[in-house]
This record gives structure tokens, sequence and C-alpha cells, in this order.
């Protein structure tokens, strides 16, 4: 089964992977009265960073320059990751959540836990990566928390399949037919297998990057695949192969 490719978000200004193997210039702390070679030092950082302190060349920094620079309490540098990524985020939770609702909130607080967080980042380099495993764990937390009150009864168990969101506006009817029924079956699957097939089968990851944003193993993430595979197969209705059949 495949899916027709979906509307796909207005490309950020520079992609998250320009420059994965390039961390940039080290940037020291701007610290003064500790000797000439002290002052020198924090000159050339001064100078490295200087088009971004001006606000006249954030767009062309690699993402590792960014982080850096957010770290260090640059509201220019963050506002730039910001600009590059949102897309990204927003497109990354509308998939998964399979609607549209909500998701600016899911982002918004996905990048404010990513500010928060920035000297924990290891790779500056890896931000878009790091960035979409948030956004996963907060999708994930948010359809836990929907199932547990739709057992209780005290919320919906699902939301609405946002084929708008999810289609293509090309998209025949019978395309459109199939993704809403991909969506309603997979809303009855476990939060983790869900997510898993999702960004192998639908965002088109590798496995060790689907391992790698949802926190586990390569092989928990080949089982959780390989049950949603099994229960789609199961259950989806082709009805152009039914219509030729009868």
């Amino acid at each position: 089964m495949r899916l027709v490719e979906p509307v796909v978000p207005a490309a950020p200004a520079a992609e998250a992977q320009e420059d994965m193997g390039d961390a940039g210039p080290a940037f020291a702390p701007d610290e003064r009265g500790r000797g000439d070679a002290r002052r020198a030092q924090d000159r050339r950082s001064s100078a490295a960073t200087a088009p971004a302190e001006r606000g006249s060349g954030l767009a062309e920094l690699p993402d590792a320059q960014l982080v850096v620079l957010g770290a260090r309490g640059d509201v220019s540098a963050l506002e730039q990751l910001y600009r590059r990524h949102v897309a990204f985020a927003i497109h990354l939770a509308t998939r998964i959540e399979g609607s549209a609702r909500d998701v600016e909130d899911i982002v918004h607080d996905a990048f404010l836990r990513a500010y928060e967080r920035l000297d924990d980042l290891v790779d500056p380099a890896a931000f878009r990566a790091w960035l979409g495993s948030i956004i996963v764990h907060k999708v994930r937390s948010r359809m836990r928390r929907a199932r547990l009150l739709g057992v209780l009864g005290m919320g919906k168990s699902s939301e609405p399949v946002d084929l708008d969101a999810l289609a293509s506006p090309a998209a025949s009817p019978h395309a459109r037919a199939q993704i809403a029924q991909i969506y309603a079956l997979l809303q009855t699957l476990p939060a983790d297998d869900r997510i898993a097939w999702i960004l192998r089968s639908v965002e088109g990851h590798d496995l060790e990057t689907v391992a790698q944003m949802t926190d586990c193993s390569l092989a928990t993430v080949k089982r959780r695949i390989s049950r949603a595979q099994h229960f789609l197969d199961g259950h989806f209705v082709d009805s152009t192969s039914s219509e030729a059949s009868s």
C-alpha cells in the first residue's frame, strides 16, 4: 500500500543538513582582563560571529553555529533556527497525528523545550534530527493521554483524520479514501507502533533514524513496524481490488 504524497509545507530557508560535518568556529565567551592572549582570542571569536551579531548573515550560518550562538543567548540565532525548521516540525507532527489540530501548540512547546536544552545537544549540527525526536516525544505523550481519556470515557478515543492536511490537492477521491482508511486503522494501534510505522513508511526515514527519534533500539523499532504492517495488511481493504474481483 502506498500513500499519495501529502502536501509539503514551503521549504525552510536552508536545510538542516547543509553542513553536517562542520561544527563551525569555536565561540568562546567574551571575557576581559585576562591577558593579551585571551583578549586576542576573544577578538578572533568576535570577528567570527560579527555577521550574526549584526543580523547580516544568520541565514547563511549552518545549524551548528546557530546552536552555539543560541546557547549563549543570541535571540536572533534562535529565531533563525525556528524559521529554518518550523515547516519541518509542523509537517512531521501533522503526519504522525493525522490531523493539524493542536499541531501548532505541539511545535511551539517542542521549540521551547529545545531552546531550554541547547547545552545538552552533543552534536550542534544535528539540531533538526534532535528537534524531530522532541516532536515525536510530545506527540506520543498526547496520543497516550487521549487514548487513556477515551478509555475512561472522559474524551474522544481518536481525532478525525484531516485529509486536507495529509493528502495532495491533486489526489483522487480513491487515494484520499485510502489515506483516510490507513490513518483510521493506525489510530487503533498503540502509539509506539503507529509512530514507528509512520516515520518509516510515510516519512521515509531509515531504521537507524527511526530508532534515534523514538529513543529505542533498532530491534524494538523493527518489531513495532512489523506489528503495525501486519495489522494494516490484515485490515486494509482496497476497493479497487474488491471491485475487480467481483
